[in-house]
């Protein structure tokens, strides 16, 4: 495997990790979708710095011109900016784990035969490409909008507080609380339509129910 690494002196613990991967590293001076190490490489992993929205920014114009698999390395403070971003595929918060750093390298340059694609009704989603369609209509979401509708469709039926639902997708104790569970829920209805909105139910003083 090849991964192009942006900025090129990264952290020690990403550094790490990508050894123990046993990757091929190409620096990536820039976020250049022409440049030679983005072309040939199979995962860029970039690490968002102290300029995050400006990463953000060359991040998104990559993925959507060359369409290579993407890992973002984010401080804590950071992680809200994540929403923003098109065609992430995935993420770790700093400090890096290189033993995890490892694993998601793993993960997003597996063989896409491997890769179910998640189907319910009329919508489906692409774990692999994080694309998301209802109907024939690609459906626009930001990656915590997919990664919750993902998690809801895998886990129907059962009922799940903000809270559970705050641990399963967020992963971590978000800053803004369960409330912003009920946001992103509402985003959601609002973006499947009146009609299919009703597949996300909510359990008055419980959770929400999908399915």
């Amino acid at each position: 495997m090849i991964v192009a690494v942006h900025p090129p002196g990264c952290s020690e613990a990403v550094a790490d990790g990508l050894t123990l991967a046993g990757v091929t590293v190409l620096e990536a001076p820039d976020l250049d979708p022409d440049s030679r190490p983005i072309q040939d490489a199979a995962v860029l992993l970039v690490e968002l710095g102290e300029q995050p929205m400006r990463r953000i920014r060359e991040m998104s114009r990559v993925t959507e011109q060359v369409g290579i698999p993407l890992i973002a390395v984010v401080s804590p403070d950071h992680l809200v900016l994540l929403e923003s971003v098109v065609g992430m595929t995935d993420f770790l918060v700093s400090p890096v784990n290189p033993v995890e750093l490892r694993l998601r390298l793993g993960r997003v340059s597996g063989p896409a035969d491997g890769v179910e694609t998640l189907v319910f009704k009329d919508l489906t989603l692409n774990p692999l490409t994080y694309q998301a369609t209802l109907g024939t209509e690609p459906l626009d979401l930001t990656y915590m909008e997919y990664e919750l509708l993902r998690f809801l469709i895998e886990n129907p039926v059962r009922v799940w507080s903000r809270e559970q639902l705050l641990s399963r997708v967020w992963g971590y104790d978000y800053y803004g609380g369960a409330r912003t569970v009920d946001v992103h829920i509402r985003r959601l209805r609002a973006k499947l339509g009146e009609e299919r909105s009703r597949w996300i139910s909510t359990v008055r003083s419980v959770g929400y129910r999908f399915g």
